[in-house]
């Protein structure tokens, strides 16, 4: 029961904070989703041992396997693509 309650708290937490960034203009939130991006590949490609290979990535998920390598860590002025 009390875990039912930290999933609700954690969702309606969740949705404020969808609804705030939605209020973002589109330059922060461009800012904000590349910033997520690069968090998420980085962490993908800690969980990849260094001797990794291409067997090993094609067990990620394909959505996954899509971020690795889309942006780059040292980017100064991230802007949209496409």
């Amino acid at each position: 029961m009390a875990n039912d309650k930290v999933t609700s708290r954690v969702m309606i937490k969740l949705q404020e904070l969808q609804e705030q960034v939605l209020e973002l203009p589109i330059k922060e939130r461009w800012t904000l989703v590349q910033t997520l991006l690069a968090s998420i590949q980085q962490e993908t490609l800690s969980s990849i041992p260094p001797q990794a290979t291409l067997e090993t990535l094609s067990e990620l998920d394909p959505w996954t396997q899509s971020l690795i390598g889309v942006i780059s860590l040292d980017s100064q002025n991230p802007e949209p693509r496409g």
